[in-house]
């Protein structure tokens, strides 16, 4: 589903963010990057949507070269894939439902059509009876089970998720976790979990990649690489566990 080849990131003030990853992210997986703080994993996930252009080789998405999308097909690629973030991402001043419907309203989706899209998906996600709440008034779990609401509201096939569960409580993870499980298995929804933590890697990834300083380290089904014996990649998930 995601076929990322040689890709470099070079930043203006000299930084390399990521140096000659080559990671392929079958379809329907649920696909962890995993490695310490500055490693490279978020710059990896921004490269997924198109928020940022590699410095060298090629991000395919569904077989889809990024580098050579206009900003017309960009937003095309984005109501394909899915985001949500460790931040939460919710605004303000927008009820719930509201905040789930955003994608819809910007994709220019019939008001009666976006209604029934959003009650499902609220409803899917366990908030029904908080459509009419601001996110100020939810705890972080439902602040999150908003997001990824909102996420899957243009029916994405991919779903992007960036340290979307460090800002929870572990119980609250683990509901998440089990979300986002039952969600890969019912959509077939291909997902890219970025994480450092290595128990959320072992609770719902089928796959992963280590990152170290910019470079894949290791990659493959996970338990290959929890199996494996490359010295890199155990001492990272070590600290990682």
């Amino acid at each position: 589903m995601i076929a990322l080849h040689r890709v470099c990131k070079d930043f203006p003030d000299g930084t390399r963010a990521l140096d000659d990853v080559s990671l392929a992210v079958p379809r329907g997986a649920v696909f962890g990057v995993i490695g310490r703080s500055g490693a490279g994993k978020s710059t990896l996930l921004r490269l997924l949507n198109g928020l940022e252009r590699p410095s060298a080789g090629s991000v395919q998405v569904d077989g889809i070269d990024l580098d050579t999308l206009d900003q017309r097909g960009l937003r095309a690629l984005r109501r394909r894939v899915g985001m949500i973030f460790q931040s939460f991402g919710l605004l303000a001043n927008r009820t719930v439902a509201a905040n789930v419907a955003l994608p819809l309203e910007l994709a220019g989706v019939a008001r009666a059509e976006r209604d029934a899209r959003v009650a499902a998906l609220l409803d899917r996600v366990g908030l029904a009876d908080k459509a009419a709440s601001y996110p100020a008034l939810l705890s972080g779990g439902q602040r999150q089970r908003v997001g990824i609401a909102r996420a899957l509201a243009t029916r994405p096939d991919v779903l992007l998720c960036d340290e979307a569960t460090s800002a929870l409580d572990p119980e609250t993870t683990r509901a998440v976790l089990t979300l986002l499980g039952d969600l890969n298995r019912e959509l077939g929804l291909t997902i890219v979990l970025i994480t450092h933590e290595m128990a959320v890697v072992r609770a719902v990834c089928s796959h992963i990649a280590v990152l170290d300083r910019g470079r894949v380290m290791d990659s493959g089904p996970l338990d290959a690489v929890l199996d494996g014996d490359h010295a890199a990649t155990r001492a990272l998930l070590g600290e990682a566990a």
